[in-house]
């Protein structure tokens, strides 16, 4: 796992120990960074259940302007540390659950330009998730939300505040776009 582009590419990444995460495949990230190339420079940037911080540290690398890593896991920050400290990115670390990340940079009056969200599959955080982001309002007009999923996981009812704009699958890695509902 490494940083593909961009100020920090070719810098290898630490993963959390523990099968609790599941860092997204270089090529899926890869992937993923080749359809918001044009979003990321000067974005506002939350990665929410970051495992690794790779996503959030990718989009800083590729000259994001902002970028705040969430995740409550140990060995996930851990990792986020580890990861910052080497690619030397201005990353800021939440350490508490994603939900309370999201009231606290509501609470802050923070918006985001790209909100990426990758929690543990097989649950149903994703819905919650999108809900309390729903609530908050922290994606800033015109951003988007990308949902990282199991392609083989169904998805549970999404508020409607969001519509589903595109989905792209890479073998078992989903990713789901969303904007604002028009």
């Amino acid at each position: 796992m490494r940083i593909i582009a961009g100020s920090a590419r070719r810098t290898n990444l630490a993963a959390p120990k523990g099968t609790s995460t599941r860092p997204t495949a270089d090529m899926a990230k890869e992937s993923l960074f080749n359809i918001i190339a044009g979003e990321v420079p000067g974005s506002r940037f939350l990665d929410l259940f970051c495992g690794s911080g790779a996503i959030g540290l990718e989009a800083l690398s590729r000259h994001a302007k902002e970028a705040v890593l969430v995740d409550n896991a140990k060995a996930a920050i851990d990792a986020v540390r580890h990861n910052i400290a080497k690619t030397k990115l201005p990353a800021q670390l939440l350490e508490m659950s994603a939900a309370s990340a999201i009231e606290k940079l509501a609470t802050q009056g923070r918006v985001f330009d790209i909100i990426f969200i990758d929690p543990p599959y097989e649950t149903s955080l994703l819905a919650e998730t999108m809900g309390k982001l729903a609530k908050a309002n922290l994606l800033a007009p015109g951003g988007m939300i990308i949902a990282e999923t199991d392609s083989k996981m169904a998805i549970s009812a999404i508020p409607v505040e969001f519509e589903l704009t595109d989905t792209r699958i890479y073998g078992r890695t989903c990713f789901l776009f969303y904007q604002h509902a028009s």
